[in-house]
């Protein structure tokens, strides 16, 4: 996912930041003193949100895929997450993506709670297609963008990342979550890198570890027991991450 052609040796100037979950999208969107858009860049009749405003010299929006229309929960998942990363390429032509979100984590990888992971590699744990070359598209590996110097300057720890449309996990599931090297699994990491690598996008993923999947509490249970706390860290990264990016190319990153 590298920027093509002149935009490589341009300071970064768009920034979109997807992220599934309106918990998770407030205190981001507190911090950088976002406005929501009141006159929809997205087709009538869906439920995404987008947030926008200018922080130093990034024009800034936060996408939040909004509640389902029918049952008022967040649309959280790939489905969601790839149809908001595709109009917001469209109709935004962002610089760079971040997807920003809390996510399940293992302990038996290092993992602990609170913890917060900038991601080298996506996979797809739950699409199993087991013909030659169908399976490898089935995981859908693929490298988030390089920032080797926003990695040694907030001292993040690095870790590959999985996706699926599950909070829980199936035994098939973890088997694959195993072959993919994955320290943390979430619902649309994946997802978002499959799009935004379509129209060579730069994209950037951050994930903060709500629970641990190996761990003795029940998932449901302890994501809700820790989402507001660490939210709270997320939005600290997140802000660290956006500050180290103002006034750079992509190749100071």
């Amino acid at each position: 996912m590298a920027p093509c052609g002149e935009k490589s040796q341009e300071a970064i100037s768009s920034v979109v930041i997807i992220i599934a979950m309106q918990t998770e999208a407030m205190p981001l969107v507190n911090k950088f003193e976002l406005k929501e858009d009141q006159d929809s860049v997205f087709p009538e009749g869906v439920p995404w949100v987008r947030y926008h405003g200018t922080y130093k010299d990034l024009h800034l929006n936060l996408i939040w895929p909004g509640k389902d229309t029918s049952l008022e929960v967040d649309s959280v998942g790939t489905i969601s997450a790839s149809l908001v990363t595709y109009a917001s390429i469209q109709a935004l032509k962002p610089d760079l993506i971040i997807n920003a979100g809390t996510a399940g984590g293992f302990k038996a990888k290092g993992a602990s709670i609170g913890d917060v992971f900038l991601i080298s590699d996506v996979a797809f744990h739950d699409r199993r297609i087991p013909i030659p070359v169908f399976d490898l598209y089935g995981v859908g590996q693929r490298q988030a963008f390089s920032t080797p110097n926003l990695l040694r300057e907030l001292n993040l720890k690095v870790c590959k990342l999985s996706t699926g449309d599950s909070l829980d996990m199936s035994s098939q599931d973890e088997k694959s979550i195993t072959a993919n090297d994955a320290t943390i699994k979430d619902m649309e990491g994946a997802a978002i890198a499959y799009v935004a690598d379509l129209f060579k996008v730069p994209a950037l993923f951050v994930k903060a570890v709500t629970d641990l999947v190996d761990g003795d509490k029940p998932t449901a249970e302890e994501f809700m027991e820790n989402l507001v706390a660490v939210t709270a860290a997320l939005e600290q990264s997140i802000s660290q991450v956006i500050d180290f990016i103002n006034g750079k190319r992509f190749s100071e990153l």
